[in-house]
């Protein structure tokens, strides 16, 4: 990779994450990176080009390995849905994965990716955008391992797994470390073994009331 567009995405990796995106101005990443405007507008076009950029430099290899996991998962169940703790294993290893690395920028980019998720939709919007076949292998894959939830639901639950795992990725609450005086410093294994039994627990759980009688009525009106 050109060594002054290496620049420009380490630099403004470093400041989406530690100021967030919409607090990091376009001058504040050239001043840093060392480089001038011309340099950014060339590699990039534009402040949303750049953030788009910089997720998928890391996010490229990691979807690779979550398909490859998915396929592996699926072949060792024999014909089977993958259990739900699997699918769930093959799709947050690896990003956990990036914590045993801090060299390599990745746990930068792990609490990129919790500010982003906090920040609003945009995030959303370039992961739709560009791993739309990734989400939707991983939909199928949820939907199979928990045929019995209504498709509503599992939307809302999947929601909730996407925040606990961006929380996750911020390295937790600093709050909630100062009212327990216990820490949540990010390790992948035991992060891990803690996401799985969570998030499959809360996949599993009973379906509210009002969520059921919301499912009923939107068969009957088709």
């Amino acid at each position: 990779m050109n060594l002054t567009k290496e620049r420009i995405l380490d630099t403004a990796e470093r400041l989406f994450a530690e100021h967030g995106y919409a607090a990091t101005s376009l001058r504040g990443i050239i001043a840093e990176a060392g480089v001038n405007l011309a340099a950014v507008h060339y590699h990039f076009h534009s402040k949303e080009a750049l953030l788009e950029a910089v997720i998928l430099r890391r996010s490229v290899p990691a979807n690779q390995e979550r398909l490859a996991l998915l396929d592996r998962f699926e072949k060792e169940a024999g014909g089977n849905p993958p259990p739900l703790e699997k699918v769930i294993e093959a799709f947050a290893i690896p990003t956990l994965h990036m914590s045993r690395d801090p060299q390599s920028g990745s746990m930068i980019f792990m609490k990129l990716l919790g500010r982003l998720h906090a920040e609003g939709d945009l995030l959303p919007r370039i992961l739709t955008s560009q791993f739309g076949d990734v989400l939707e292998r991983f939909g199928a894959a949820l939907r199979a391992a928990l045929p019995d939830l209504p498709p509503q639901e599992l939307f809302w639950r999947l929601n909730l797994a996407i925040g606990a795992l961006a929380q996750t990725l911020r390295g937790g609450s600093k709050d909630l470390e100062t009212i327990s005086d216990l820490s949540l410093a990010l390790n992948s294994e035991t992060a891990l073994e803690r996401l799985v039994a969570f998030l499959s627990a809360g996949f599993r759980a009973p379906v509210p009331t009002h969520a059921v009688q919301e499912a009923h009525a939107a068969v009957q009106e088709r």
